[in-house]
């Protein structure tokens, strides 16, 4: 994307604006899905794309016009807007300018984050000419090296050219990355780490309030450490949301990506509820304690009652905090809080003011549910009646605020607790692809997104007319001219008070699938996005914040992205169902190294789902099958069966005497169980992770995918409770199984101790 383009547009009549606009922005000509097909996007489709982003190209001349435009924007830029380099390489940063100032006076600046500062004049008219245009005026692009040595991290370049009696400046981000991401001592001599991974909203226990809470998680941490002897607990985003049923309870479309969601807070353990009276009486009264003990009693997370109930008791609390601030009590307390929000900044601020201002649209009119149908006046986060409303509701807009700073600060315990219980990895955390387009990062960022496209997938085995994700893609290039800061700046808020980080749908880095407004999924066409610049940032952060970075690179992926990945570092995402060839399931061995293996994700079937067919018997019931596919999809179910028990049988994980045809086992039996969890821990894989209804035989998956009310997606409770985890004799049963898998394939702690 974005090279140099070496074109006389003046006299090239040949060329085709609207190729030359496309192969700009990355819009891919031509690709083929999982069955070797061929496509290629129509002009239409190329058109609707390029719209989208700003362009007019509804006529030759405005295609013509618009690729004039482009490139005077491009050969305008002196410098690029950013430049990501690896460290410990010269520093070659492309110069552009009119070829009359070719001999002016150039002196560049390096500021380096920490203040310090390098300054040297560049002999620019001696570096050799890279490309050239001629736009009325002719330009040319120079290169050479820069006299700089640029520690790891985000500086700025300056440049500062003087010609005659004038002085021009540019400015650049460079952020200096290093060449893979950063990756834990024991796995890098060679250990290998198991883990389990839940769903929080889901977890039980007998004293949270209907839905998981980060003091189950200390529970859980505990129980990893000693009855599994794992390394690292997974957990599912822990993103902001809406907590509304059954739209906006999907922790993969969050309102925000910087911020988390207060659901989770365990409220009794707030010092403001602890300390207020209010709050005491409030929390002692037969009807609460009733409410809360139905939420724990119920079959599925009641995510709107458990989050009015939790509001209610927060609102007490904060309300006995800002008595706090008015008399100067626990000036450490406060002083803690002012930190955060410092560090937070306009960030923070911006989402807490949508948040408020959410909340007060709301209540004047209950038929607001999302910001597009607010009045246009609130509509942006910088008008005037916005930073009116600010002025006036300032306690609220704390508040929010203060939630956030309750979750860092019950989230940095568990964290500290899984280090102190000697787990390497601790808290394995998720970033989601998607962001809510009616959410407060669209409110608040609405020029980083692209207006008139919806991200999706092509067609494919289990969407033969594609998939419309229907949130917006991202803009590539206004990220680009703001140095990556809230790509940046997701990755840190996501990795905070953890030791692994999965990118969801990794593929993202490289290219999305856009479909334009009015198109259906099957007529988009693929966006590339600037891969390397993103993966060299994210190996940055990863070293800074010490976790290690897992991409979850499922679908149609290309053999280049693989590679990439691979060389930056990144580990693979192997699903069991997904690992066959030529006509069978891969064996242990011949699993990458560099990689993560699972038996399921969310959108997938568990292993006693699987065996049974549950998940083609739900889409079936909520009418995403008709009965040619529901046959069909039965039939390579069967498939999948035998291939993995005649590979249970060849590495005799199973014993002799168990049945050797598929149709015979009704069920996932503990033999059946057993041999596949050996299976997943036997490969050589870094990481190898069990997902928590995997481990205990649950049926039903998390999520069903192109469903929303036909299933109870994002809302099943784990089959026991965090207590019965380590009191009952079946749980205990699966924690022996897992604990022997791991001492047998070298992945106990002990094990990986010894590593180190």
């Amino acid at each position: 994307m974005a090279q140099s383009p070496s074109l006389d547009v003046e006299n090239a009549s040949p060329i085709n604006p609207l190729e030359q606009l496309c192969q700009a922005h990355g819009i891919v000509a031509e690709f083929w899905d999982i069955w070797g097909n061929r496509h290629t996007p129509s002009k239409d489709v190329q058109r609707a794309i390029l719209t989208s982003l700003g362009w007019d190209v509804s006529t030759p001349e405005g295609e013509r016009e618009s690729f004039r435009a482009y490139l005077r924007n491009f050969w305008n830029a002196t410098i690029p807007h950013t430049v990501v380099v690896p460290h410990g390489q010269p520093l070659r940063v492309p110069i552009r300018i009119p070829t009359h100032q070719r001999k002016a006076l150039f002196r560049a600046e390096l500021v380096c984050e920490d203040g310090t500062r390098q300054s040297a004049e560049l002999p620019v008219a001696h570096w050799a000419v890279s490309a050239q245009a001629e736009l009325g005026e002719k330009f040319e692009e120079r290169l050479g090296t820069w006299p700089f040595v640029a520690p790891l991290g985000y500086h700025q370049l300056l440049l500062h050219i003087q010609d005659q009696d004038s002085t021009k400046t540019a400015q650049a981000h460079l952020i200096v990355g290093p060449d893979r991401a950063w990756v834990p001592e024991t796995l890098e001599q060679g250990g290998r780490a198991a883990g389990v991974a839940v769903s929080l909203y889901g977890v039980r226990s007998l004293r949270n309030w209907g839905c998981g809470d980060f003091s189950d998680l200390l529970e859980l941490i505990d129980w990893v450490a000693e009855d599994l002897e794992g390394s690292f607990l997974g957990l599912n985003p822990l993103h902001a949301i809406d907590n509304r049923q059954p739209y906006n309870i999907s922790p993969y479309l969050p309102n925000s990506t910087f911020w988390r969601n207060p659901l989770y807070l365990d409220v009794e353990s707030v010092p403001e509820f602890q300390e207020s009276e209010t709050a005491r009486q409030w929390f002692q009264s037969a009807e609460i304690q009733a409410q809360i003990q139905a939420l724990r009693e119920s079959e599925l997370v009641e995510y709107e009652k458990v989050w009015a109930l939790k509001q209610k008791a927060l609102r007490i609390a904060f309300t006995h905090f800002l008595q706090k601030q008015q008399t100067g009590a626990d000036p450490d307390r406060l002083a803690a809080y002012h930190q955060f929000v410092a560090e937070g900044g306009d960030r923070l601020r911006r989402f807490a003011l949508y948040c408020a201002l959410w909340e007060y649209l709301h209540e004047k009119n209950p038929q607001l549910w999302i910001w597009p149908d607010w009045p246009e006046e609130y509509q942006r986060p910088d008008s005037d009646a916005v930073e009116e409303f600010a002025r006036n509701h300032e306690d609220q807009i704390h508040y929010f605020m203060y939630l956030q700073w309750l979750i860092d600060e019950q989230l940095r315990l568990v964290q500290a607790k899984a280090k102190q219980r000697g787990l390497p990895i601790g808290l394995y955390h998720d970033l989601a692809l998607a962001v809510d387009r009616c959410g407060a990062d669209l409110w608040a960022y609405r020029d980083f997104f692209v207006s008139g496209c919806r991200v999706g997938s092509p067609p494919d085995g289990f969407a033969p007319q594609g998939q419309d994700w229907a949130f917006p893609p991202p803009n590539s290039q206004r990220h680009f001219q703001s140095g990556y800061r809230l790509f940046i700046d997701a990755i840190r808020a996501t990795s905070r008070y953890g030791g692994a980080l999965r990118i969801d749908h990794v593929m993202r880095l490289f290219r999305l699938y856009w479909i334009p407004d009015g198109y259906p999924a099957s007529q988009g066409a693929y966006v590339l996005d600037r891969s390397e610049d993103l993966l060299r940032i994210l190996a940055l952060e990863s070293h800074r914040g010490k976790f290690l970075i897992v991409g979850e690179d499922l679908g149609t992926v290309e053999h280049r992205m693989r590679e990439a990945l691979d060389r930056f570092g990144i580990l693979s995402y192997k699903v069991l169902y997904f690992e066959q060839c030529h006509g069978r399931m891969r064996k242990p061995q011949e699993y990458a190294r560099q990689a993560l293996v699972t038996s399921t994700t969310h959108d997938l079937p568990t292993l006693a789902g699987f065996w049974i067919h549950q998940d083609i018997e739900a889409r079936k019931a909520a009418g995403l099958l008709n009965e040619e596919a529901y046959q069909r999809q039965l039939a390579e179910r069967r498939r999948d069966r035998q291939l993995i028990l005649e590979a249970l049988h060849e590495l005799e994980l199973l014993p002799s005497w168990f049945p050797r045809k598929a149709e015979e086992v009704a069920e996932l039996t503990g033999e059946l169980h057993n041999a596949i969890i050996g299976f997943l821990m036997k490969t050589p894989c870094m990481l190898m992770v069990l997902n928590q209804e995997d481990l205990t035989k649950e049926i039903h998956q998390q999520n069903l995918p192109a469903s929303t009310w036909q299933y109870p997606n994002w809302r099943r409770k784990m089959r026991f409770s965090v207590e019965q985890l380590r009191r009952l004799r079946e749980p205990q049963d699966f924690a022996a199984m897992f604990r022997n898998w791991l001492n047998l394939t070298g992945r106990s702690l002990k094990q990986l101790r010894s590593t180190a």
